[in-house]
Protein backbone atom coordinates (compact mmCIF):
# COMPACT_ATOMS: atom_id res chain seq x y z
CA UNK A 1 0.00 0.00 0.00
CA UNK A 2 3.00 2.31 0.24
CA UNK A 3 3.60 4.62 -2.68
CA UNK A 4 5.44 7.92 -3.02
CA UNK A 5 3.06 10.55 -4.30
CA UNK A 6 2.14 14.17 -3.68
CA UNK A 7 -1.36 13.30 -2.55
CA UNK A 8 -2.46 11.08 0.35
CA UNK A 9 -2.66 7.33 -0.15
CA UNK A 10 -6.28 6.29 -0.59
CA UNK A 11 -8.24 3.10 0.06
CA UNK A 12 -11.17 1.62 -1.84
CA UNK A 13 -10.35 3.75 -4.93
CA UNK A 14 -11.36 6.87 -3.03
CA UNK A 15 -8.48 9.02 -4.25
CA UNK A 16 -10.56 11.66 -5.99
CA UNK A 17 -12.55 12.79 -2.97
CA UNK A 18 -9.63 12.20 -0.59
CA UNK A 19 -7.34 14.43 -2.58
CA UNK A 20 -9.78 17.30 -2.26
CA UNK A 21 -10.58 16.63 1.39
CA UNK A 22 -6.94 16.46 2.46
CA UNK A 23 -5.60 19.41 0.52
CA UNK A 24 -5.73 21.74 3.59
CA UNK A 25 -3.07 19.60 5.28
CA UNK A 26 -0.33 21.67 3.73
CA UNK A 27 0.61 23.64 0.67
CA UNK A 28 3.58 21.40 -0.06
CA UNK A 29 3.31 17.76 1.03
CA UNK A 30 5.48 16.30 -1.72
CA UNK A 31 7.86 14.67 0.76
CA UNK A 32 5.27 13.39 3.22
CA UNK A 33 3.47 10.06 3.03
CA UNK A 34 -0.07 10.13 4.38
CA UNK A 35 -2.02 6.97 5.00
CA UNK A 36 -5.77 6.89 4.68
CA UNK A 37 -7.33 4.51 7.20
CA UNK A 38 -10.97 3.76 8.03
CA UNK A 39 -12.55 5.67 10.88
CA UNK A 40 -11.89 3.56 13.98
CA UNK A 41 -14.51 2.14 16.36
CA UNK A 42 -14.13 2.12 20.15
CA UNK A 43 -16.77 -0.01 21.84
CA UNK A 44 -15.87 1.04 25.38
CA UNK A 45 -15.80 4.71 26.31
CA UNK A 46 -17.12 6.83 29.17
CA UNK A 47 -18.23 10.26 28.02
CA UNK A 48 -19.60 11.11 31.50
CA UNK A 49 -22.59 13.13 30.28
CA UNK A 50 -25.24 13.33 31.63
CA UNK A 51 -24.28 13.53 35.27
CA UNK A 52 -20.54 14.09 35.52
CA UNK A 53 -19.72 17.05 33.30
CA UNK A 54 -16.71 18.04 35.38
CA UNK A 55 -14.98 14.88 34.09
CA UNK A 56 -15.99 14.95 30.39
CA UNK A 57 -18.83 15.96 28.08
CA UNK A 58 -20.24 14.52 24.88
CA UNK A 59 -18.66 17.44 23.03
CA UNK A 60 -15.14 17.13 24.48
CA UNK A 61 -15.18 13.33 24.40
CA UNK A 62 -16.15 13.11 20.75
CA UNK A 63 -13.62 15.79 19.81
CA UNK A 64 -10.98 13.66 21.55
CA UNK A 65 -12.21 10.58 19.69
CA UNK A 66 -11.98 12.39 16.35
CA UNK A 67 -8.44 13.53 17.21
CA UNK A 68 -7.56 9.86 17.71
CA UNK A 69 -9.02 8.79 14.37
CA UNK A 70 -12.25 7.36 15.82
CA UNK A 71 -15.54 7.76 13.95
CA UNK A 72 -17.71 5.50 16.12
CA UNK A 73 -17.87 5.05 19.90
CA UNK A 74 -20.10 3.03 22.21
CA UNK A 75 -20.75 4.75 25.54
CA UNK A 76 -21.08 2.97 28.86
CA UNK A 77 -24.19 3.50 31.02
CA UNK A 78 -22.72 4.50 34.40
CA UNK A 79 -24.26 7.96 34.13
CA UNK A 80 -26.85 10.06 35.97
CA UNK A 81 -29.54 9.22 35.10
CA UNK A 82 -28.55 5.65 34.28
CA UNK A 83 -30.09 4.68 30.90
CA UNK A 84 -32.31 1.95 32.34
CA UNK A 85 -35.52 3.21 30.68
CA UNK A 86 -36.40 5.06 27.48
CA UNK A 87 -36.99 8.31 29.37
CA UNK A 88 -33.58 8.14 31.06
CA UNK A 89 -31.91 7.20 27.79
CA UNK A 90 -33.46 10.19 26.04
CA UNK A 91 -31.59 12.57 28.34
CA UNK A 92 -28.36 11.20 26.89
CA UNK A 93 -29.46 10.86 23.26
CA UNK A 94 -30.72 14.46 23.16
CA UNK A 95 -27.23 15.65 24.13
CA UNK A 96 -25.60 13.30 21.61
CA UNK A 97 -27.80 14.66 18.83
CA UNK A 98 -26.89 18.22 19.80
CA UNK A 99 -23.18 17.98 20.59
CA UNK A 100 -21.52 14.86 19.14
CA UNK A 101 -19.26 15.30 16.12
CA UNK A 102 -19.04 11.54 15.40
CA UNK A 103 -21.26 8.48 15.71
CA UNK A 104 -22.13 7.82 19.39
CA UNK A 105 -24.12 4.72 20.32
CA UNK A 106 -25.27 4.32 23.93
CA UNK A 107 -25.44 1.07 25.86
CA UNK A 108 -28.42 0.47 28.09
CA UNK A 109 -27.89 -0.73 31.64
CA UNK A 110 -28.54 -4.36 32.47
CA UNK A 111 -30.07 -3.53 35.84
CA UNK A 112 -32.02 -0.57 37.17
CA UNK A 113 -29.60 2.12 38.31
CA UNK A 114 -26.79 -0.42 37.82
CA UNK A 115 -27.62 -1.61 41.34
CA UNK A 116 -27.86 -5.30 40.50
CA UNK A 117 -31.32 -5.71 42.08
CA UNK A 118 -33.79 -5.57 39.19
CA UNK A 119 -33.42 -6.03 35.44
CA UNK A 120 -33.84 -2.86 33.38
CA UNK A 121 -36.57 -2.29 30.80
CA UNK A 122 -34.69 -4.39 28.25
CA UNK A 123 -37.51 -4.75 25.75
CA UNK A 124 -38.23 -1.03 25.50
CA UNK A 125 -34.54 -0.06 25.35
CA UNK A 126 -33.30 -2.70 22.89
CA UNK A 127 -34.26 -0.89 19.65
CA UNK A 128 -32.38 2.22 20.79
CA UNK A 129 -29.12 0.91 22.29
CA UNK A 130 -26.09 -0.93 20.96
CA UNK A 131 -26.07 -3.54 23.75
CA UNK A 132 -26.57 -3.89 27.51
CA UNK A 133 -24.04 -3.62 30.34
CA UNK A 134 -23.59 -2.74 33.99
CA UNK A 135 -20.05 -1.60 33.26
CA UNK A 136 -18.10 -0.60 36.34
CA UNK A 137 -19.67 -3.30 38.50
CA UNK A 138 -20.19 -7.02 38.17
CA UNK A 139 -23.71 -8.44 38.47
CA UNK A 140 -23.40 -10.70 41.49
CA UNK A 141 -26.86 -12.31 41.62
CA UNK A 142 -26.77 -15.45 39.45
CA UNK A 143 -30.55 -15.58 39.01
CA UNK A 144 -30.70 -11.93 38.03
CA UNK A 145 -27.93 -12.38 35.48
CA UNK A 146 -29.75 -15.37 34.00
CA UNK A 147 -32.96 -13.35 33.69
CA UNK A 148 -31.04 -10.47 32.09
CA UNK A 149 -29.43 -12.80 29.56
CA UNK A 150 -32.74 -14.44 28.68
CA UNK A 151 -34.41 -11.09 28.08
CA UNK A 152 -31.44 -9.64 26.18
CA UNK A 153 -31.37 -12.69 23.90
CA UNK A 154 -35.12 -12.45 23.29
CA UNK A 155 -34.67 -8.78 22.40
CA UNK A 156 -31.96 -9.64 19.86
CA UNK A 157 -29.19 -7.79 21.67
CA UNK A 158 -25.85 -8.52 23.41
CA UNK A 159 -24.70 -8.65 27.03
CA UNK A 160 -21.49 -6.66 27.49
CA UNK A 161 -20.01 -7.81 30.79
CA UNK A 162 -17.73 -6.15 33.27
CA UNK A 163 -16.48 -9.26 35.07
CA UNK A 164 -15.79 -8.48 38.71
CA UNK A 165 -16.67 -10.88 41.50
CA UNK A 166 -16.77 -8.68 44.61
CA UNK A 167 -16.03 -11.65 46.88
CA UNK A 168 -12.41 -11.28 45.77
CA UNK A 169 -10.09 -8.26 46.01
CA UNK A 170 -10.47 -6.01 42.96
CA UNK A 171 -6.76 -6.27 42.18
CA UNK A 172 -6.85 -10.08 42.20
CA UNK A 173 -7.00 -12.27 39.11
CA UNK A 174 -9.90 -14.23 40.64
CA UNK A 175 -12.16 -11.17 40.67
CA UNK A 176 -12.13 -11.24 36.88
CA UNK A 177 -12.02 -14.85 35.81
CA UNK A 178 -14.25 -16.32 38.54
CA UNK A 179 -17.19 -14.22 37.38
CA UNK A 180 -16.34 -15.00 33.76
CA UNK A 181 -16.72 -18.70 34.56
CA UNK A 182 -20.23 -18.03 35.91
CA UNK A 183 -21.15 -15.81 32.96
CA UNK A 184 -20.02 -18.30 30.34
CA UNK A 185 -22.07 -21.04 31.98
CA UNK A 186 -25.15 -18.81 31.89
CA UNK A 187 -24.47 -17.70 28.33
CA UNK A 188 -24.22 -21.33 27.23
CA UNK A 189 -27.47 -22.22 28.99
CA UNK A 190 -29.43 -19.22 27.67
CA UNK A 191 -27.81 -18.86 24.25
CA UNK A 192 -27.33 -15.14 24.88
CA UNK A 193 -24.65 -13.37 22.79
CA UNK A 194 -21.91 -12.40 25.23
CA UNK A 195 -19.07 -9.89 25.04
CA UNK A 196 -16.42 -9.55 27.76
CA UNK A 197 -14.99 -6.12 28.51
CA UNK A 198 -11.30 -5.34 29.08
CA UNK A 199 -9.90 -8.85 29.50
CA UNK A 200 -6.67 -8.66 31.51
CA UNK A 201 -5.73 -12.16 32.74
CA UNK A 202 -4.42 -15.31 31.06
CA UNK A 203 -7.12 -17.37 32.81
CA UNK A 204 -9.80 -15.29 31.11
CA UNK A 205 -8.16 -15.82 27.74
CA UNK A 206 -8.15 -19.59 28.27
CA UNK A 207 -11.86 -19.50 29.13
CA UNK A 208 -12.79 -17.33 26.13
CA UNK A 209 -10.73 -19.51 23.80
CA UNK A 210 -12.46 -22.66 25.06
CA UNK A 211 -15.90 -21.09 24.75
CA UNK A 212 -15.21 -20.12 21.14
CA UNK A 213 -13.98 -23.60 20.31
CA UNK A 214 -17.23 -24.95 21.76
CA UNK A 215 -19.17 -22.79 19.29
CA UNK A 216 -20.51 -20.24 21.76
CA UNK A 217 -21.46 -16.74 20.61
CA UNK A 218 -18.70 -15.05 22.61
CA UNK A 219 -16.35 -12.15 21.89
CA UNK A 220 -13.97 -10.09 23.96
CA UNK A 221 -11.90 -6.92 23.97
CA UNK A 222 -8.73 -5.79 25.64
CA UNK A 223 -7.17 -2.34 25.99
CA UNK A 224 -3.86 -0.81 24.87
CA UNK A 225 -2.50 -0.59 28.42
CA UNK A 226 -2.90 -4.33 29.03
CA UNK A 227 -0.95 -5.05 25.85
CA UNK A 228 1.93 -2.68 26.52
CA UNK A 229 2.45 -2.37 30.31
CA UNK A 230 3.12 -4.93 33.07
CA UNK A 231 2.56 -4.52 36.80
CA UNK A 232 6.28 -4.14 37.56
CA UNK A 233 6.23 -0.91 35.53
CA UNK A 234 3.48 0.73 37.60
CA UNK A 235 4.44 3.88 39.51
CA UNK A 236 2.80 5.38 42.60
CA UNK A 237 0.67 7.72 40.51
CA UNK A 238 -3.03 7.89 39.72
CA UNK A 239 -2.35 7.64 36.00
CA UNK A 240 -1.58 3.93 36.42
CA UNK A 241 -4.82 3.10 38.23
CA UNK A 242 -7.63 1.51 36.25
CA UNK A 243 -10.17 -1.30 36.67
CA UNK A 244 -9.27 -4.06 36.10
CA UNK A 245 -5.70 -3.38 37.19
CA UNK A 246 -2.72 -4.13 34.94
CA UNK A 247 -1.42 -7.65 35.49
CA UNK A 248 1.94 -9.44 35.04
CA UNK A 249 4.36 -9.78 32.11
CA UNK A 250 3.08 -13.31 31.60
CA UNK A 251 -0.47 -12.03 31.31
CA UNK A 252 0.66 -9.42 28.79
CA UNK A 253 2.39 -12.12 26.74
CA UNK A 254 -0.75 -14.27 26.71
CA UNK A 255 -2.88 -11.29 25.72
CA UNK A 256 -0.55 -10.54 22.83
CA UNK A 257 -0.76 -14.18 21.71
CA UNK A 258 -4.55 -13.93 21.89
CA UNK A 259 -4.47 -10.82 19.71
CA UNK A 260 -2.37 -12.66 17.16
CA UNK A 261 -4.49 -15.82 17.04
CA UNK A 262 -7.86 -14.05 16.99
CA UNK A 263 -9.09 -14.97 20.46
CA UNK A 264 -9.26 -11.25 21.19
CA UNK A 265 -11.72 -9.79 18.69
CA UNK A 266 -11.09 -6.08 19.15
CA UNK A 267 -9.20 -3.43 21.08
CA UNK A 268 -11.11 -0.79 23.04
CA UNK A 269 -9.70 2.02 25.16
CA UNK A 270 -11.99 2.05 28.23
CA UNK A 271 -11.55 5.83 28.00
CA UNK A 272 -12.56 6.94 31.52
CA UNK A 273 -11.70 10.57 32.29
CA UNK A 274 -11.57 12.00 35.81
CA UNK A 275 -10.75 15.41 37.19
CA UNK A 276 -7.13 16.28 37.97
CA UNK A 277 -7.97 16.29 41.68
CA UNK A 278 -9.43 12.78 41.54
CA UNK A 279 -6.25 11.44 39.93
CA UNK A 280 -3.71 13.33 42.05
CA UNK A 281 -3.87 11.24 45.21
CA UNK A 282 -1.22 8.65 44.40
CA UNK A 283 -1.99 5.16 43.21
CA UNK A 284 -3.93 4.05 46.28
CA UNK A 285 -6.06 7.17 46.71
CA UNK A 286 -6.91 8.03 43.13
CA UNK A 287 -10.07 7.16 41.22
CA UNK A 288 -10.06 4.18 38.85
CA UNK A 289 -9.81 5.10 35.19
CA UNK A 290 -7.54 6.58 32.53
CA UNK A 291 -8.04 8.27 29.17
CA UNK A 292 -7.12 6.60 25.91
CA UNK A 293 -8.88 7.84 22.79
CA UNK A 294 -6.03 10.08 21.61
CA UNK A 295 -3.21 7.64 22.32
CA UNK A 296 -4.68 4.28 21.25
CA UNK A 297 -3.52 4.08 17.67
CA UNK A 298 -0.07 5.70 18.13
CA UNK A 299 0.75 3.46 21.10
CA UNK A 300 -0.43 0.28 19.37
CA UNK A 301 1.20 1.17 16.08
CA UNK A 302 4.50 1.94 17.82
CA UNK A 303 4.58 -1.04 20.20
CA UNK A 304 2.81 -3.74 18.17
CA UNK A 305 3.19 -2.96 14.47
CA UNK A 306 6.61 -1.32 14.36
CA UNK A 307 8.02 -4.00 16.67
CA UNK A 308 6.74 -6.73 14.38
CA UNK A 309 4.21 -8.32 16.74
CA UNK A 310 1.25 -7.86 14.39
CA UNK A 311 0.95 -6.51 10.83
CA UNK A 312 -0.67 -3.15 10.15
CA UNK A 313 -3.77 -4.75 8.63
CA UNK A 314 -4.35 -6.73 11.82
CA UNK A 315 -4.26 -3.57 13.93
CA UNK A 316 -6.71 -1.84 11.60
CA UNK A 317 -9.03 -4.86 11.76
CA UNK A 318 -8.96 -4.84 15.57
CA UNK A 319 -10.04 -1.21 15.52
CA UNK A 320 -12.61 -1.50 12.73
CA UNK A 321 -13.73 -4.90 11.41
CA UNK A 322 -13.79 -6.69 14.77
CA UNK A 323 -16.01 -4.21 16.59
CA UNK A 324 -18.02 -3.52 13.44
CA UNK A 325 -18.97 -7.16 13.00
CA UNK A 326 -19.96 -7.66 16.61
CA UNK A 327 -21.99 -4.50 17.08
CA UNK A 328 -23.38 -4.01 13.60
CA UNK A 329 -21.39 -0.94 12.63
CA UNK A 330 -20.93 -0.66 8.90
CA UNK A 331 -19.79 2.21 6.73
CA UNK A 332 -22.17 2.94 3.89
CA UNK A 333 -19.41 4.67 1.95
CA UNK A 334 -15.71 4.33 2.76
CA UNK A 335 -14.99 7.55 0.91
CA UNK A 336 -17.04 9.58 3.40
CA UNK A 337 -15.62 8.35 6.73
CA UNK A 338 -11.88 7.92 7.20
CA UNK A 339 -8.80 9.16 9.05
CA UNK A 340 -5.53 10.53 7.67
CA UNK A 341 -2.22 9.61 9.32
CA UNK A 342 1.41 10.58 9.14
CA UNK A 343 2.92 7.30 10.30
CA UNK A 344 6.47 8.63 10.26
CA UNK A 345 6.02 11.53 12.68
CA UNK A 346 7.61 10.83 16.05
CA UNK A 347 6.52 12.79 19.10
CA UNK A 348 6.11 12.68 22.87
CA UNK A 349 2.72 12.01 24.47
CA UNK A 350 1.83 15.21 26.32
CA UNK A 351 -1.52 15.12 28.18
CA UNK A 352 -1.74 18.91 28.23
CA UNK A 353 -2.27 18.73 24.45
CA UNK A 354 -5.28 16.38 24.71
CA UNK A 355 -8.79 17.41 23.64
CA UNK A 356 -10.35 15.32 26.38
CA UNK A 357 -10.93 17.00 29.74
CA UNK A 358 -9.15 14.08 31.43
CA UNK A 359 -5.37 14.05 31.26
CA UNK A 360 -4.47 10.96 33.27
CA UNK A 361 -2.66 8.43 31.07
CA UNK A 362 0.03 5.82 31.76
CA UNK A 363 1.50 6.73 28.36
CA UNK A 364 2.54 10.22 29.44
CA UNK A 365 6.07 10.87 28.20
CA UNK A 366 6.14 7.93 25.79
CA UNK A 367 7.81 8.44 22.43
CA UNK A 368 5.40 7.25 19.74
CA UNK A 369 4.99 7.35 15.98
CA UNK A 370 1.79 8.02 14.08
CA UNK A 371 0.04 11.37 14.13
CA UNK A 372 -3.59 11.79 13.17
CA UNK A 373 -3.76 14.64 10.67
CA UNK A 374 -7.47 14.59 9.90
CA UNK A 375 -10.66 12.67 10.63
CA UNK A 376 -13.66 12.87 8.31
CA UNK A 377 -17.07 11.58 9.35
CA UNK A 378 -19.81 11.30 6.72
CA UNK A 379 -17.98 13.73 4.48
CA UNK A 380 -17.42 16.36 7.19
CA UNK A 381 -14.00 17.19 8.57
CA UNK A 382 -14.45 16.69 12.34
CA UNK A 383 -10.77 16.98 13.22
CA UNK A 384 -7.81 18.56 11.46
CA UNK A 385 -4.45 19.07 13.05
Amino acid sequence: MRERRNTPIGIADARGSLREACSPLGADDRFIEYFILPGFTDVHVHLREPGFLYKETIKTGTLAAAAGGFAHVLTMPNLDPVPDSPDHLKVQTDIIERDACIDVRPLGSLTCGEKGKEVSDIEALAPHVAAFSDDGVGVMDDGLMREAMERVKAAGSIVVAHCEDTRYPRESREAEYRQLIRDLELAEQTGCPYHMCHVSTRESIDLIRSAKKAGMDVTCETAPHYLTIADDEIEDEGRFKMNPPIKTKKDREVLLEAVCDGTIDMIATDHAPHSAEEKAKGFAGSAYGIVGLETAFPVLYTRLVREGIIPMQKLVDLLTEGPGRRFGIEEADDELTFSVWDLDEEYTVRPEEFRTMGQSTPFEGWEVRGRCMMTVYKGKVVYKR
